[in-house]
């Protein structure tokens, strides 16, 4: 019987090269670790209603943007004209650059106070179109003292779906 009891030792666990281990793979793993980003961006319905201004106050405009496979088109809802026809990149990409540009030289330039802009998307408009177009609508880069600054172009965004194309759209307006 001695001998059994003898043989039955207690031996201790040694884990302190898994400790170092992951004293060292801890901090390495949550240093590289891609943390996501979430951003909510407020959107609004189109509203149907337009109001025709009285005579001694001047129009307001009523910005829409939509987007057709092969263009931008941006309009005035209160007067139904076309403002500009912003066409594809020569490799058939959206233009949005353009179409930024437009809206802060051009429009934000003249309506100062308006704020709000309504997309009008195809049903089979991509995801990612459609919110580098809302990204576009909303600010751009100006130079301020040598600087590039976010400036705000139309923050209120409103969804809705784009009228059918007529495609006989022919140049800018």
């Amino acid at each position: 019987m001695r001998r059994k009891r003898s043989r039955i030792s207690e031996e201790e666990l040694n884990i302190t090269t898994f400790l170092n281990l992951m004293v060292v793979l801890i901090p390495f793993l949550l240093l590289n670790a891609v943390f996501a980003q979430v951003s909510i961006l407020q959107l609004n319905l189109p509203s149907s209603e337009v109001t025709p201004p009285s005579e001694n106050e001047k129009p307001k405009l009523a910005l829409e943007v939509l987007i057709y496979k092969d263009r931008y088109e941006v309009a005035d809802r209160t007067s139904g004209s076309v403002l500009k026809i912003v066409r594809n990149t020569a490799d058939g990409a959206h233009d949005a650059d353009g179409l930024r540009s437009f809206l802060a030289k051009e429009v934000k330039s003249r309506f100062e106070d308006i704020t709000s802009v309504t997309l009008l998307c195809e049903d089979d408009t991509p995801y990612d179109l459609m919110i580098r177009t809302m990204d576009s609508v909303r600010y751009y880069r100006a130079l301020v003292n040598g600087q590039s600054i976010k400036r705000e172009l139309f923050p209120d965004i409103g969804i809705g779906s784009a009228p059918a194309d007529s495609s006989t759209a022919g140049g800018d307006a």
